[in-house]
């Protein structure tokens, strides 16, 4: 059976992409990553993730207008949103909810146990529980 997810993390920032591969790297899912909205866009039309852990606050298209174009074309990929911003964002957030957007938050800095504890909770046990 193959339990294999993939899983998707749009940030600008070199350092939290690699923390998310080096967190994510033993879950039996295939991790990808893209520096900007635009770019994880074009990952996500080209092959959907299971799930999307999304920044906010990028160059180019934002983290708010990327989770508007996910949820218009994929809406069922959970996403995450992980920042360090979100009171800077509460209103453009709040009026995504409004809107009927769904997304959970994370705050930066998201620890590796943090990472894991999601993948786990919205795709399952992973490839790697299993073989223990």
């Amino acid at each position: 059976m193959d339990t294999q997810k993939r899983i998707l993390t749009i940030d600008d920032e070199e350092g939290v992409r690699n923390a998310f591969m080096l967190a994510l790297e033993d879950s039996g899912h295939t991790v990808d990553t893209a520096a900007t909205g635009e770019e994880g866009l074009e990952k996500v039309a080209a092959n959907p993730p299971d799930l999307i852990f999304l920044d906010l606050r990028m160059p180019g298209i934002g983290g708010v207008e990327t989770l508007y174009r996910l949820q218009k074309d994929w809406p069922q990929v959970p996403i995450y949103i992980v920042t360090a911003f979100h009171e800077q964002y509460f209103k453009e957030l709040e009026q995504a909810v409004t809107d009927g957007l769904s997304f959970e938050l994370i705050r930066k800095p998201a620890g590796m146990d943090v990472i894991r504890d999601v993948v786990t909770g919205t795709l399952g046990t992973n490839a790697a529980e299993e073989t223990q």
